[in-house]
């Protein structure tokens, strides 16, 4: 396994991101159309937040589908805010950092995605299934040697 490999090799480079300005609405659209998990807030190219579906299930009937419930959904979502929501000033990591201090970061602090920035601009986003894949693919090239 190679323990020195940046974090730039297995990160999600075209990043979807939100804006302040922008509404839980689209939030909800872009977690399902995309299956993500995790959803940087930009202000410009710089990183002010990280909103997670976890964040909009908290509050929301986000997985049901009874009318009813629909219009509650609507409710909240129209009380709420990105900003609100979001975790702000997230931990960070450079996209040079290694893979394994990446986990190290992730284990400790019990998140499941960072966002992975060069000179304070967005650039990426690593997450734990970006980790998995890694390490499966690990385990399969061992296997073939």
């Amino acid at each position: 396994m190679k323990r020195l490999e940046p974090v730039s090799k297995i990160m999600t480079k075209n990043v979807i991101t939100l804006k302040l300005s922008d509404d839980l609405y689209k939030a909800e659209r872009l977690f399902k159309k995309n299956h993500i998990r995790h959803i940087p807030v930009v202000e410009d190219e710089h990183i002010i937040g990280m909103l997670s579906l976890s964040d909009l299930q908290r509050i929301s009937f986000l997985d049901s589908y009874d009318s009813d419930e629909i219009k509650i959904d609507n409710t909240i979502y129209n009380m709420l805010s990105i900003e609100q929501l979001m975790v702000k000033n997230p931990i960070k990591v450079n996209s040079s950092i290694t893979i394994k201090s990446v986990v190290e970061i992730l284990s400790k602090n019990e998140f499941h995605a960072l966002p992975v920035i060069e000179n304070d601009i967005l650039v990426g986003i690593v997450t734990t299934t970006d980790i998995l894949l890694y390490l499966l693919e690990q385990y399969k090239l061992e296997s073939v040697e």
